[in-house]
């Protein structure tokens, strides 16, 4: 009893930041009904709140970014594309400029090329994992181990763990990508919106545990 006690007591001390300590570090990076935390370097684009979704809509591509910038961590979050053409990806590490977004992506890909859970290399060094071009040896091994992860129309778990250059990427639990690259530490975290006119991108259950 007395140390339920304590932990009540410095629960309302602290107001309430034992919750991450109580849920293994995790903390979630949307609120579930604000963008608080989040921010649009572009011109264009419309990011809104309905049913505890991130919903992204726009004409031109863009990213909505968080506002912190994170080193090693574990990341997850779940994605929804539209049931027509589309590509999306999650960006982490990234670096953010007005009107730019680049760095590694976590690929999200509904085209039969089925790379979704690869590593691309936003605005710089293209495809890293698995490499073009898409008939390639590297692509078809990709293929073959990630076979069924995706799920074209249904949501999508991703998961991202970086530890120092080691970068890993799960879809729905299978891992994809397990890569070593060094060129940044740290960075922002993003998600994207292709640039598909009227088309809707929706994310939810998005949430980090750095370690």
């Amino acid at each position: 009893m007395k140390t339920i006690a304590r932990v009540l007591i410095l629960t309302a001390l602290t107001g309430g930041l034992t919750l991450q300590a109580e849920t293994g570090g995790w903390v979630d990076l949307f609120d579930g009904e604000t963008l608080t935390g989040w921010n649009n370097p572009y011109e264009w684009g419309e990011s809104k709140v309905v049913d505890s979704e991130i919903q992204l809509m726009a004409n031109k591509k863009f990213f909505l970014c968080t506002e912190k910038t994170y080193s090693d961590f574990i990341f997850e979050a779940e994605i929804l594309m539209p049931e027509s053409k589309s590509n999306s990806g999650i960006m982490f590490r990234c670096h953010v400029e007005p009107n730019k977004v680049y760095g590694y992506q976590a690929e999200c890909d509904t085209s039969e090329r089925a790379w979704s859970g690869g590593l691309y290399d936003e605005g710089r060094r293209k495809w890293l994992n698995p490499r073009k071009p898409n008939d390639s040896p590297s692509g078809n091994a990709f293929r073959e181990k990630t076979k069924g992860s995706f799920k074209r129309h249904d949501w999508n778990k991703y998961t991202i763990q970086c530890e120092g250059p080691r970068l890993r990427i799960w879809v729905n639990g299978v891992l994809c990508t397990d890569y070593t690259d060094d060129l940044d530490a740290s960075g922002y975290i993003a998600i994207q919106h292709h640039g598909e006119d009227g088309q809707l991108y929706r994310f939810r259950n998005i949430r980090i545990k750095e370690l």
